[in-house]
């Protein structure tokens, strides 16, 4: 691991939750710290699934231990639609809720974000897409991850669906940031094998793009590569046998520091192109990830042939001898290998994409190529036409 870094000059920025407690039973503290924020009545927002899993009751048994008012918002779907959000935080603003509580996967996390600062900022999600959009701070927030994946506890990012043009938008935020994330690993023993892959890939993706993303920072760089090392050993594991406390455990922790290092350095054209495979296809976020990732990082190679080495090895490849492309190209090979050992396949074919469908493909890469710039490669159309080519 590379322990000194070049750019004195270079303006480095650490983002992350102000608190956050990690172990075995912490949910127990939820109470404890929403006092600490001064909460008397907490809304806990999240999905229908988390509530039936029963792992709500946990939540709300730690805050009504603490002697405070609990409600729940349990109407969160997958890749929120704004309707949604507006709706929750309509609840919230008229309940008089004190305290927002995001419990769940990515979609939950994201929508407690947004709602706990629309109590304090009129009108729709809508309004405040883009950057630095929200002119106040809302309630205090806590988030909670049941799933090891999208990291959403340690960003200033939450995404939503505009139904109107079927398209993904962004709320970027300081303000989004948790006053505290609680990181319990047995939450999340309970998530199915073919979910431990989805969000354990993201979270790869996560820290595989920050890591040779041209924002790279001195944070994101050590935060990512150990989360890549991490992930590499710990979900095959996780999936294998989602009961073993070790790996799942490990699990939440690297998409704590993925998360983290994105939150420093930012995303790439992974991306950019999987998103239209969740708009247009309804793939989960973390397995349109996965798809697109090989074929990516491929075409990447040479934009930072050092870095793909170093993930190689961080992957367990061992790379003493080769040439900087052989070594940089064993990386693409260690990400095969890890979706195959959890059963994805990286070949849209085999979710029901057609190749005729190409053209669309290409259109929905295209919008949002906003995230081509901190790739560590320059696309043109052709590129990503190219791209979505290898993945069938």
């Amino acid at each position: 691991m590379k322990t000194t870094f070049y750019e004195p000059d270079k303006l480095s920025t650490f983002l992350a939750s102000k608190k956050t407690l990690l172990a075995k039973g912490a949910i127990a503290q939820a109470g404890p710290e929403a006092k600490k924020l001064g909460a008397k009545k907490v809304m806990v927002v999240t999905d229908a699934g988390v509530m039936k899993a029963g792992l709500a009751d946990t939540v709300r048994d730690s805050l009504s231990a603490a002697g405070l008012e609990v409600g729940v918002f349990d109407g969160i779907l997958p890749e929120p639609p704004a309707r949604v959000i507006d709706q929750c935080a309509e609840v919230f603003r008229k309940g008089g809720y004190d305290l927002c509580l995001g419990l769940g996967g990515g979609s939950s996390l994201d929508s407690a974000k947004i709602v706990s600062n629309l109590a304090a900022n009129p009108g729709s999600v809508l309004e405040y897409v883009g950057m630095d959009m929200l002119p106040k701070k809302g309630t205090p927030l806590m988030l909670v991850p049941t799933t090891a994946g999208t990291g959403s506890e340690a960003t200033r990012v939450m995404v939503l669906t505009d139904e109107s043009d079927n398209t993904k938008k962004v709320v970027f935020s300081d303000y989004l940031l948790p006053d505290v994330s609680i990181l319990d690993p047995e939450l999340t023993l309970s998530v199915p094998p073919s979910v431990t892959a989805d969000t354990g890939l993201d979270a790869l993706v996560h820290a595989i793009e920050t890591h040779v993303s041209v924002n790279a920072t001195p944070y994101s760089d050590i935060l990512s590569l150990q989360a890549i090392a991490m992930i590499a050993r710990h979900l095959p594991q996780a999936y294998a046998k989602g009961g073993n406390l070790l790996p799942r455990y490990n699990m939440l922790l690297a998409a704590n520091l993925s998360g983290s290092a994105f939150a420093s350095g930012g995303l790439g054209a992974v991306h950019g192109l999987a998103y239209v495979l969740g708009t247009e296809y309804h793939m989960a976020h973390g397995r349109s990830n996965a798809i697109m990732l090989p074929h990516v990082m491929a075409f990447n190679l040479s934009g930072n042939l050092e870095k793909f080495a170093g993930i190689a090895e961080a992957m367990g490849e061992d790379i003493t001898g080769l040439s900087p492309y052989e070594a940089a190209a064993l990386s693409v090979e260690a990400v095969y290998s890890l979706m195959e050992a959890v059963n994805l396949s990286a070949r849209l074919t085999d979710y029901g994409v057609s190749r005729d469908d190409l053209p669309k493909l290409v259109k929905g890469g295209m919008a949002q190529a906003r995230l081509f710039v901190p790739n560590p490669r320059d696309l043109t159309e052709a590129d990503v036409e190219q791209i979505y080519s290898s993945a069938f």
